[in-house]
C-alpha cells in the first residue's frame, strides 16, 4: 500500500493532477494487476449474497417503483442493454436504470455486506452497476466474467480504502460520497479505461452524490435504499461523460472550493489515504463481513447475543423481570442506532422498518424475547406493537464506552470490534452481565460465513420467490463467474417465479 497525504489547495498553488487524490484512484483502477484466488472467491459470494438480498425483496414497495422505472427506459443503441432483478433476461434497459433498480433491491433489506472504519460502508453496492456496465457491453467490447470479477474487486478496493481514511459522517454527509468515486474507478477497470477517463468520472461521480445523512436520522424513509443506488447511476452516467471527452471539476477533493474544504473537515483539513501500490493485489473486499440478520451491521452481534441469553437465561423472558437494560458500546453504535442518537422514532412502535432497523434499543428487544431474527415478521407492525415488547423496550438504553470505540476503530482486524457490554438489571435485585465482541456470521465469529452458508442464505431467502431449478441455475452460474464468456454475463440476474411480479401493481409516475 503507498499512503497519499492529501489537503486543501488554494487555486493558485495548481496541483498537479498526478498528485490529486481522485488521479490516485484512476491509478489503481487503471492498473492491470491480476486479482488472486482468494479475492474471486470472495467476489463470488458476494454476487450471491447480494442476488439473495435482492430475492427477498423483489415484491415490497421500493423495489417494485425503482423496478418499474428502469422498465420505462428500454435499453440504449450503444449496446444490449442489462437485466432487472426479477425480470427474464431477454427484457433489457438502459444500463444506469438497471444499476437504479438492481441497486435499490440489493440495498432494501439492509441485508448485505458491510466495512465499518472512519465511515460506514455497504461495499457491495458496488457490484449492480459494475454489472450493469459489463451485461450492456459484454457483445461489443468482449468483455468476461474474468473482467467483471477484476472490476468488483477494484469497486471494492477504492471504497473500502475511502472509508478507512475519510469520515464523512461526522460532517453529516452520506456515506455514498464514497460509492460514486469506487463505482466509476471499477467500471474503469471492467473497460480498461485509462488514467485520464476514469480521473474525470471519479470526479464527476464524487460531485454528483455529496447528501447530507438526513436520510438516515430521525424517521428514516424509503430513500435508504435509494442513496446507493442513485450513487451507482450517477457513476454510470459520470464514466459515459468522460468517455465523450467531458471533464470533471478539479481538483475535486483539494480545491480551495472542493470537498475538503466545504463538506469535510475545512479548509486545514488533511487525510492520509492509504491505496494500493502498482502491481498490488486488491485485497480490500477481503476486509469486510456480510450479514446474517437484516439489520444494521452494528446490531449483528447484539442480535447474537440476545439469541444467547434468550436460550441461556429463560429469567429474562418473565413479563416484568427486567427493570433496565443498558447496552455499553462504540461512539458509533451509541449515537448511529442507540439512544445516543435523541431520535424519539428509535423507541416509536409505529415507526418505519427503516427506521427500526436502525434502533438497537427495539432490535436487542425482539431478538430478547423471540430468541431469533427474521427480516419479514421481526419488523411487522404487530410485532412491534406487542404491548410486553413496548415496555421492555422502554427500559433500553446505549451508553458510549471508550473501550469499545478504541476497538471499532482499531487496525487490527484481531482486536477491531462492533459489539460490546450489556447490563441487565433484574426486578429481585440481581444483575446480569455479558458481552460479545462480533457477529456469529463475522471472520472471527462464533459461525464464520463462508461460501455454504452463502448459498444458504439465497437459498432461504429466494425459495418464496424464485423456482427451484431458477434458484440452482443462478447458483451454478455465478460459482463460475470467472469463467463466464461474454453471452453468459446477461445470465447473472435471477428471474421470478411465473406471474408473481405481473399481479403486483405498479405505481405510475412521470416516465
Amino acid at each position: 500500500m503507498q499512503l497519499h497525504h492529501v489537503r486543501v489547495h488554494k487555486s493558485d498553488e495548481n496541483l498537479a493532477r498526478e498528485d490529486q487524490l481522485a488521479w490516485k484512484i484512476a491509478e489503481v483502477a487503471a492498473d492491470p494487476a491480476l486479482v488472486s484466488e482468494e479475492v474471486t472467491e470472495m467476489v463470488i459470494n458476494r454476487v450471491i449474497d447480494n442476488a439473495a438480498v435482492a430475492a427477498a425483496s423483489l415484491t415490497r414497495r421500493p423495489v417494485i417503483a425503482a423496478r418499474s422505472q428502469a422498465l420505462a427506459h428500454p435499453r440504449s443503441n450503444g449496446g444490449d442493454g442489462s437485466t432487472v432483478f426479477g425480470l427474464a433476461p431477454a427484457r433489457r434497459v438502459s444500463p444506469e436504470w438497471a444499476a437504479w433498480a438492481n441497486g435499490v433491491a440489493v440495498r432494501e433489506l439492509d441485508y448485505h455486506d458491510t466495512f465499518l472504519a472512519a465511515e460506514y460502508s455497504h461495499p457491495g453496492d458496488n457490484i449492480p452497476p459494475i454489472t450493469a456496465v459489463a451485461q450492456h457491453l459484454a457483445a461489443s467490447r468482449g468483455l468476461t466474467g474474468s473482467d467483471l470479477v477484476r472490476g468488483i474487486a477494484t469497486g471494492y478496493e477504492i471504497q473500502i480504502d475511502l472509508v478507512k481514511s475519510i469520515s464523512l459522517h461526522a460532517h453529516k454527509i452520506d456515506h455514498v460520497a464514497h460509492l460514486g468515486p469506487s463505482v466509476a474507478a471499477g467500471i474503469g477497470t471492467l473497460l480498461g479505461l485509462d488514467e485520464e477517463t476514469i480521473f474525470q468520472a471519479v470526479g464527476q461521480a464524487l460531485h454528483t452524490t455529496t447528501a447530507t445523512r438526513q436520510s438516515r436520522k430521525g424517521e428514516i424513509s424509503s430513500w435508504k435504499a435509494h442513496a446507493p443506488a442513485f450513487a451507482g447511476k450517477m457513476a454510470v452516467e459520470a464514466v459515459d461523460r468522460a468517455l465523450r471527452g467531458e471533464t470533471s471539476p478539479t481538483p475535486i477533493y483539494e480545491g480551495e472550493d472542493g470537498v475538503i474544504a466545504w463538506l469535510l473537515d475545512g479548509p486545514g483539513g488533511s487525510y492520509d489515504v492509504s491505496l494500493p501500490a502498482a502491481g498490488s493485489i486488491k485485497r480490500a473486499i477481503l476486509d469486510s463481513y456480510t450479514k446474517e440478520h437484516s439489520a444494521e451491521y452494528q446490531a449483528q452481534a447484539w442480535i447474537d447475543l440476545a439469541r444467547r441469553l434468550h436460550n441461556e437465561h429463560p429469567e429474562l423472558l418473565v413479563a416484568g423481570a427486567i427493570t433496565s437494560i443498558v447496552i455499553h458500546t462504540s461512539h458509533h453504535t451509541h449515537y448511529v442506532i442507540g439512544s445516543g442518537a435523541n431520535d424519539p422514532q428509535k423507541y416509536d412502535p409505529t415507526a418505519s422498518r427503516e427506521t427500526l432497523d436502525h434502533s438497537i434499543p427495539y432490535i436487542f428487544t425482539v431478538a430478547l424475547q423471540d430468541g431469533t431474527w427474521n427480516h419479514v415478521d421481526s419488523y411487522s407492525p404487530e410485532r412491534a406493537g406487542r404491548p410486553d415488547t413496548i415496555a421492555l423496550w422502554n427500559t433500553v438504553t446505549t451508553t458510549e464506552d471508550t473501550e469499545w470505540t478504541r476497538r471499532y476503530h482499531s487496525l487490527d482486524p484481531a482486536e477491531k470490534a462492533f459489539g460490546g457490554r450489556v447490563e441487565i438489571e433484574l426486578s429481585n435485585g440481581t444483575r446480569l452481565v455479558d458481552e460479545i465482541a462480533v457477529a456469529d456470521a463475522h471472520p472471527l465469529g462464533a459461525r464464520p460465513f463462508a461460501r455454504a452458508e452463502y448459498i444458504d442464505k439465497f437459498r432461504t431467502l429466494a425459495a418464496p420467490v424464485l423456482e427451484k431449478s431458477e434458484i440452482e441455475r443462478f447458483l451454478s452460474l455465478a460459482q463460475r463467474l470467472p469463467e463466464l464468456r461474454s453471452a453468459d454475463l446477461g445470465g447473472l440476474t435471477i428471474v421470478a417465479k411465473p406471474g408473481l411480479l405481473a399481479s403486483i401493481a405498479t405505481p405510475n409516475g412521470i416516465f
